[in-house]
């Protein structure tokens, strides 16, 4: 059906042109013939009648057909592309009698995606379950895995991965790992694992991290591989720390037995000067001297890597003040935890010991047999204080205690080693407010805080697997010929000072959503506010509510978008009018260097493609249209209007296949026809 204003103009113009002609023929007809008082108005209503006929058969047509079709014509439209909604407006004019027609076909479809739907679940309850098994299974795993394809396209990750890689924006189902580690030894390790699935160990620099990856070939249909991770950081510098002290002590060491060993020979072949002989005995005895020093420094080295081998563990700091209760039953001393529990990062069967020979000293030297422990949180650390009724220790009791071995062994490690361990000390102050004293030690906190991890289900759990991603193409395929659905898609939308991009207005809002494998993952965006280092004009606030205040503090573009052009990845953009947007980061982009020249999708101009005689292809237009909501407080958001955007274009997807649009490139051509037109 021609478009509605096109068919109004036709319709003016027939009338008016009807009209004119009437009036026409009407005064020639007065001026040629000599009409009477009773021919006049015949003449008139003769010369006027086709005018009047085509006015009120255009308003008749336009009320009871035509206004009908393009009723019609949204209800198809929205049936292919939301099968579910539920509210449509009855079809009225001429079409009514189609009415019975019409929901019996909606019913008939809707009922057919209610079976299929509920014999697709039916058919997936077992997947369900072993889903939820992987996932239950992924949410206690503290080693960050990751599971890739044969292309090295991520299927899977783990919280702890994601907690391990929470700055990275190229974090992502579908990415490739090496956009998250862009090591090109990681590639090739990929590439050449075995076969039968015997571990490879690779060692990977990660900004201020080393990462050890245990890589594994995985037997499955995609033929990927499996990566765990480990933060080696720590224990390679432990290691470096080892090996430093060795090569301190171990010259030194050598150096000593050797002239050790010669003072000896010497003296050995002395005889008869009693003067030479008491130097070279005085000699030996400095010299026994200085290697028994030196035994004793490498033993302590020996003493402390045995204790910095044992890894800090995150621990609930009630688990570990129950622990030590029981083991002080047997000396009939009483341990009571006060305060508020918290987690800390500790060693535990350390620290318990530790804890134990402190408390059995303190009971003996106190002359107690009732102590109080707390765990108070400080600044980056927690404070464990042992609590007595009393004075404070003097400094030269816990020099003392400090020496005292966990053990009765030679090579057992001491108090010290094991604050050194937690980089802690011991000191005994008095309790402010109250007549008592503690010991206090500082040990590491955790990043939990102070409260146990919530382990209650998520309505909405992050989408941490998609296997299916597997079946899409090759990354090297040419984008051109990828069909829309295996697209990655990054939807975004900007928030602005201001329309005058060119003229000084600037980026206040980025945000942007991911479409993989024809699905908008829920939990994977982008969304940060940037401060425009300018004013926000009130007639801006208006629209999107962001003020002067909400951007102080946030990052300038320089910062920001190199993260999101990290985010987009090698996806494909959208947007909605995405020239407005896209100018707003490539004027962005150009001043810290960066590139935004990847093929981008207008559901714009989709739109206006596929329902070119429709009116209203505004964002809040379309989502009328096909009931998509903007949750509350949403709307003129950049991450908001984005979402909707995803949404809206996987509503016009199946509408596109309908007309033969399947590739990037039949698309991207559909694009610039409907721009070509709308120039003309």
């Amino acid at each position: 059906m021609p478009p509605r204003q096109h068919l109004l103009g036709i319709w003016l113009l027939l009338t008016g042109s009807l009209i004119f002609a009437g009036l026409a023929l009407l005064l020639w007809l007065d001026s040629t013939l000599a009409l009477d008082g009773s021919q006049r108005p015949i003449i008139w209503i003769l010369a006027l009648a086709p005018g009047a006929l085509v006015l009120v058969l255009g308003a008749i047509l336009e009320r009871r057909l035509f206004r009908p079709l393009r009723q019609f014509q949204v209800l198809l439209a929205r049936l292919v592309a939301a099968p579910d909604a539920q509210t449509d407006y009855p079809l009225d004019g001429w079409l009514s009698p189609l009415q019975p027609d019409l929901d019996q076909i909606r019913s008939g479809w809707r009922s057919d995606r209610s079976r299929m739907r509920q014999a697709h679940e039916e058919g997936a309850a077992r997947a369900a379950y072993i889903q939820q098994e992987l996932e239950s299974l992924l949410q206690v795993l503290d080693l960050p895995l990751l599971i890739c394809d044969a292309h090295q396209r991520l299927l899977l990750f783990n919280p702890a991965a994601q907690k391990l890689f929470h700055d990275q924006p190229a974090l992502g189902l579908g990415r490739q790992v090496s956009q998250l580690l862009p090591h090109t030894s990681l590639s090739e390790a990929l590439g050449q694992l075995p076969a039968d699935g015997s571990p490879r160990q690779l060692l990977l620099p990660a900004e201020s991290r080393w990462l050890r990856c245990e890589l594994r070939r995985l037997g499955a249909r995609h033929g990927g591989a499996m990566i765990v991770l480990h933060d080696s950081t720590t224990e390679l510098e432990s290691e470096q720390e080892w090996r430093r002290a060795l090569a301190r002590l171990l010259p030194r060491l050598r150096g000593h037995t050797g002239a050790l060993g010669s003072a000896a020979e010497a003296l050995a072949h002395i005889e008869n000067n009693r003067s030479l002989q008491q130097r070279f005995e005085q000699a030996i005895g400095d010299e026994s001297k200085a290697l028994t020093e030196l035994v004793n420094d490498l033993t302590r080295v020996l003493e402390s890597q045995q204790l910095r081998r044992s890894s800090l563990e995150e621990t609930w700091s009630n688990d570990l003040f129950s622990t030590l209760q029981e083991r002080l039953t047997a000396q009939a001393i009483t341990l009571t935890a006060i305060g508020i529990p918290v987690w800390i990062r500790v060693d535990g069967p350390a620290l318990l010991s530790m804890l134990h020979l402190l408390i059995q000293n303190l009971s003996r030297e106190l002359n107690v047999s009732s102590l109080d422990i707390e765990a108070l949180l400080g600044n980056q650390r927690v404070y464990l204080d042992l609590i007595w009724q009393g004075d404070p220790l003097n400094q030269q009791l816990l020099s003392h205690w400090r020496e005292l071995p966990l053990f009765e062994s030679e090579l057992s490690p001491r108090v010290f080693d094991v604050l050194s361990q937690h980089d802690s000390d011991l000191w005994s102050l008095k309790r402010p407010g109250d007549n008592r004293a503690c010991l206090r030690l500082p040990i590491p906190a955790s990043s939990r805080g102070a409260v146990p991890e919530d382990t209650t289900p998520l309505a909405e759990r992050p989408e941490f697997h998609d296997f299916s991603i597997a079946e899409l193409p090759p990354p090297d395929t040419g984008q051109a010929q990828t069909p829309l659905e295996q697209l990655e898609m990054i939807v975004f939308d900007t928030e602005t000072t201001g329309l005058n991009l060119r003229g000084g207005d600037r980026i206040i809002s980025i945000a942007a959503c991911r479409i993989v494998n024809g699905r908008l993952l829920a939990q994977d965006s982008f969304n940060q506010l940037v401060n425009p280092q300018r004013d926000i004009p009130q007639a801006s606030t208006a629209i999107h509510g962001l003020v002067d205040a909400d951007v102080t503090d946030a990052p300038p573009i320089d910062i920001v978008l190199p993260r999101f052009r990290s985010y987009v990845g090698s996806g494909v953009l959208v947007a909605h009018n995405a020239a407005f947007d896209l100018l707003a980061v490539r004027l962005g982009g150009e001043a810290c260097g960066l590139s935004f020249e990847m093929p981008v999708l207008d559901t714009l101009l989709l739109s206006r493609a596929i329902d070119p005689t429709l009116e209203g292809h505004g964002l809040d237009a379309l989502a009328e249209r096909f009931q998509l909501v903007f949750p509350p407080g949403t709307r003129h958001t950049a991450l908001g209007d984005a979402r909707v955007t995803a949404e809206l274009l996987l509503s016009l997807l199946p509408r596109l296949h309908a007309r033969g649009i399947h590739t990037l490139e039949d698309a991207l051509a559909l694009q610039l026809w409907v721009e070509l037109e709308h120039k003309r």
